[in-house]
């Protein structure tokens, strides 16, 4: 969505989930000038104003409700030369810090002024590319160098990107625009901008850590689930686990994961892409909370990460934490009791972990699951679960 910017003109987004984050995102492309309509299911038509009609500031709870809002940063920049917002907010699990845009976007030459609540950045004419190092791949940050790339005067590199595949989709999308983009799924990125691009039709990739979840819950559950859109490529590390956890997986058309009888212990540790990812985690251990032995997940991005444990504790998780690593033993059962989903992922593993709580499990923090989950308490309720949608 964000990168509709870049150009001028209607563009179709199709495979957009029904999400709390979608609506924001609507809202603040609203706020820099577009209008957002939903002309089919789970498809958006954005039409963005010429260069001099786009604002390139809105209001900042716009921003401080999720962290994606950074995205739009390096697309105002390219466009009007000029961007101005409060700090991105988002789930809580720890500092993330927003250098790794800031300083790929300065040598490109963009001038900042931060304060302690929002970036203010000008740029003077046309931004200029240049080569630039990651020191991490940064997922949101490789997203925005590659949208101010797109538009800059001459040849960018950028080295040790992000590989993840919404990455590599966000680059197909900009090339159907007209962009200019050689090494799309590798850490080296080379990006020939060019002076305009069109508007496009673009069908979004299906949301892998979603998919995870619904495969975490035949998994848990014993159960037998198939995510017909899936990719299984894009999964490849995680399936590996789920199948060393007793899983018999099937990834020739969509995803399908027939569960155990009982999960096997496994040891797990996050990475970037293509290892396991941070938002898996949460599931992950869930899984093996009901384990057949120990296991020991090891959280390597973010080191607050690990606070949904204690509400696992609370259901009956035999879990202990130092540092970043997590050593689980595996209970026979676990039990329904009253807990809080602290970010999108966590309450979206406490949901799994109601479904084998012997009794009712109440989570709450349930608007956490809404900004990344497209009615999963319905899809769930499909596959045979017990689980209803409380109001407020």
């Amino acid at each position: 969505m964000a990168a509709c910017l870049v150009a001028s003109g209607t563009h179709h987004l199709t495979n957009v989930p029904a999400i709390a984050d979608v609506v924001t995102m609507c809202e603040l492309l609203e706020a820099l000038g577009c209008r957002v309509a939903t002309v089919g299911p789970n498809e958006l038509a954005i039409t963005v104003p010429e260069t001099s009609d786009i604002i390139p500031q809105a209001p900042a709870h716009l921003f401080e409700a999720m962290r994606a809002s950074i995205v739009v940063l390096g697309p105002l920049l390219a466009r009007c030369g000029e961007a101005t917002m409060a700090l991105p907010g988002g789930d809580d699990f720890g500092h993330r810090p927003i250098n790794f845009h800031t300083d790929g976007l300065g040598a490109m030459g963009a001038v900042f002024e931060n304060d302690r609540h929002f970036i203010r950045a000008r740029v003077s004419g046309r931004l200029q590319a240049t080569h630039i190092t990651l020191e991490y791949p940064s997922h949101t940050a490789t997203d925005n160098l590659l949208m101010a790339a797109v538009l800059a005067d001459g040849r960018t590199v950028i080295d040790n990107a992000a590989r993840e595949p919404e990455v590599e989709d966000l680059g197909r999308q900009l090339v159907a625009m007209g962009a200019q983009i050689e090494g799309l799924g590798t850490s080296r990125l080379i990006i020939q901008g060019v002076e305009v691009l069109q508007p496009a039709r673009h069908h979004v990739v299906t949301d892998r850590i979603v998919t995870a979840t619904y495969l975490a819950a035949a998994m848990i559950t014993g159960g037998d689930v198939h995510v017909v859109d899936a990719n299984g490529a894009h999964m490849v590390t995680l399936l590996r686990k789920l199948t060393a956890m007793g899983g018999d997986v099937d990834s020739t058309d969509g995803i399908r994961v027939r569960g155990p009888a009982r999960i096997r212990s496994c040891d797990v540790s996050t990475l970037p892409y293509p290892g396991v990812a941070t938002d898996y985690k949460p599931l992950i251990t869930t899984m093996l909370s009901t384990a057949d032995g120990v296991s020991i997940v090891s959280e390597n991005l973010f080191v607050g990460r690990f606070r949904y444990v204690d509400e696992l504790i609370k259901l009956g998780a035999s879990i202990a934490t130092e540092g970043h690593h997590a050593m689980i033993r595996g209970v026979d059962e676990l039990r329904g009791t009253t807990v809080y989903g602290s970010d999108i992922r966590a309450a979206a593993a406490l949901v799994l972990a109601g479904l084998v709580a012997a009794g009712t499990t109440t989570v709450s923090g349930i608007d956490h699951v809404e900004r990344g989950y497209d009615d999963l308490p319905g899809r769930l309720a499909s596959l045979g679960a017990n689980v209803t949608r409380l109001s407020n």
